[in-house]
This record gives C-alpha cells, structure tokens and sequence, in this order.
C-alpha cells in the first residue's frame, strides 16, 4: 500500500463571518481518505497561520491547506515560500480574490474535491517593504477601508461595504511619486494598487490585464475623480473594464518606489499593515506552488 500524503488543514475561525464547525466532517466524507492523511488545527492569533505553516514544513507534511480567506493565505504562502510544499486554498473569506482568480470552487465540497487531484501551478509573489503578498498590496482608499473593516466586529461583504462607505464619506486623496522600472511618475490619485493577480475579491477587477504567473506587477493608479462618479467607478470595477476609465492608469512593472508625504497604512491581500513613507515593491516570479 501506497503511502498516504500527509496535509494540514489551517483553519481561521472567523474568516468571512462564517462558521465552521461542521468542517472537519465534511473533509472526512469528500477528501479522498486513501491518498490523503488529513490533520487540522484551528489559528486563534495574529501571524499563527505563518506559525503553523513553518511548523508543518519542519513536520514533515506534504501540503498545507488554508481554509480562509487572503490573509490566512498570506501568512501560510508566506511561511512556505520557495520551498517544494504546495498550498491548497479552501475560500471561506469576505472577497477570495486569489481563489477565484485561480479557478478555485467557493463551495466546500467542491474545492475539498480540487484536493483530490492535487495538480499545483506555480505563481508569483509581490514583495512590499519585505511583507510578501500573492494578490494585490496597496495603499490610499483601499487601504483606509481594509484598516477600517479590521477594526470592525462584522465581517464578510456587508461588513466591508460599511467600511467603504464610511471611509468614503470624508477621504481625501494623495499626492504619490512613483519609479516603475527606472520611470518617473507623479500623480495625485484617490488610491495605488499593486495587483499580482486581477481581483480584489467578489469579482473586483482592478487590474483586468494582470496574470500571476506573468513575472510582472500591474501598478493600478486611480486618478482623482468627482464623488459623483463613484457608482461608475465600481461599475468598471465589477465589469472587468476598470483599465477603460479615463480616471485609471495601469502600468506593469517589476521594480517598483513608491513615495508619499506620511507613513500610514497599507493593505497587504487585504490585511492593513502600518508602513512609511516609502514602499519598495518587488516580484518573485513562480516563487509559491499552489493546488490548482
């Protein structure tokens, strides 16, 4: 008999406001049981997926397994990085932009089942100010509300939709320089994103064009816009035609500086990080195996 392959299941408990108490049952009745020896442990700290993930690479165990949303993937990408061992994404998050972007089920069953065949891509990682991200990093708007909607005590979509809205209603926008691949840009924008992958999540496009296996990063500049054209705005956002608004600017590139007048947050796959007045931004190209 064939050795089974040993895979741990990181499991945020409050990803997405869902509950998950029933999950260890259903990866028990759909994971395939004679290819597979699954364990699970629950995370109940900041930075414990990262903990758990660098202990499974010391274990020994053949995949981790993030059933989250993109910050409990972050922190298992991150503690695998560069190593053989692929991640696995079960999507329970308020937005599952890599998951979706990756093809990957939003049901359970479906995406335990995606398991099962264990075939892995590799992708590339962003890299800002050291702290590693698989999606999109960025700063601005989308910035304020991440770090609203994480001192908020509702999550999933209503909760992030508060947050945008409250964050909307008194910001202002900034003036950033940018060096993109040895180019100077200086622009007063509402919010700079860094997208590896298209979607911030829930079918958000920011970036249309990107590809997370491309070796390159999408700098996604929204111009100052009049308030009333906000509705249009996310109107772009949700047809994939974001890159058509004469208020965005999409420039790819690999070595990237970004200047701004004071430190502040920046969101990292949607976790809002405090950084400061410069952010250097590079890419790792196909530097994380994922179970695709």
């Amino acid at each position: 008999m064939r050795q089974r392959k040993r895979i741990l299941f990181v499991i945020n408990p409050i990803s997405g406001g869902k509950k998950k108490t029933a999950f260890n049952k259903q990866v028990l009745e759909v994971l395939d049981l004679e290819k597979f020896d699954p364990t699970f442990k629950i995370t109940d700290h900041a930075n414990h997926a990262f903990e758990l993930g660098r202990s499974a690479i010391e274990e020994g165990y053949d995949a981790v397994i993030a059933v989250g949303g993109d910050g409990t993937i972050n922190e298992l990408g991150s503690a695998i990085l560069g190593t053989d061992m692929p991640l696995g994404i079960i999507p329970e998050g308020s937005g599952n932009g890599l998951a979706l972007y990756l093809g990957i089920p939003l049901n359970e069953s479906a995406a335990i089942r995606r398991i099962n065949r264990f075939e892995t891509a590799e992708v590339d990682t962003g890299v800002v100010n050291g702290r590693h991200f698989f999606n999109i990093a960025g700063l601005g708007f989308d910035a304020s509300v991440s770090d609203r909607f994480a001192a908020d005590n509702i999550r999933g979509p209503i909760g992030y939709l508060r947050s945008a809205i409250n964050v909307l209603s008194d910001f202002q926008p900034s003036t950033y320089t940018l060096l993109i691949d040895g180019k100077e840009y200086k622009k007063e924008a509402f919010m700079v994103s860094v997208a590896n992958s298209p979607q911030y999540g829930n079918n958000a496009y920011i970036a249309p064009q990107a590809s997370i296996n491309d070796g390159l990063l999408d700098v996604c500049i929204v111009k100052k816009f009049p308030l009333y054209l906000f509705p249009k705005m996310v109107f772009h956002l949700f047809t994939k035609s974001a890159d058509q608004s004469e208020y965005v600017e999409i420039i790819p590139g690999k070595e990237i500086t970004i200047l701004r007048d004071e430190k502040g947050p920046v969101h990292v796959d949607g976790e809002p990080v405090e950084m400061g007045e410069k952010l250097e931004i590079t890419i790792k190209p196909r530097s994380l195996k994922v179970i695709c």
